[in-house]
């Protein structure tokens, strides 16, 4: 950065970006962050999402992380929120399944069934 319009240009990158994570969508996804969800590969989940959604220019969806969710078996754990619809829990969730539920449940409404966790 040389001039004050790079550090604009700067900031109004970082600000779309951490757009995604605000809340006041009608879509929140949450990632289970805890040490077990990290150890299982939460962070390349929580990172294909992000990329997913960046892809298709998506920016009307919440994308947060949680704690432990007690599901250890299942992690990496991913919860879709819509309005007005119950939360919808994903288990092993992968980089390519991430994408998945982005497409299927995130895009076109369509609930990903093989990957849901009955608790």
């Amino acid at each position: 950065m040389k001039t004050l319009d790079d550090l604009k240009r700067v900031r109004e990158e970082a600000l779309k970006a951490m757009s995604v994570r605000e809340s006041g969508h009608a879509t929140k996804v949450t990632v289970a962050m805890g040490t077990c969800g990290i150890a299982a590969g939460a962070r390349e989940t929580m990172s294909a999402l992000l990329d997913e959604l960046g892809k298709r220019g998506i920016s009307d969806v919440t994308v947060t992380q949680t704690g432990c969710k007690g599901l250890c078996e299942q992690e990496p754990l991913v919860e879709v929120t819509r309005k007005g619809q119950e939360p919808v829990t994903y288990g092993h969730v992968s980089a390519d399944k991430a994408r998945r539920i982005v497409a299927e449940h995130i895009v076109n409404g369509t609930v990903v069934g093989d990957l849901v966790v009955t608790k």
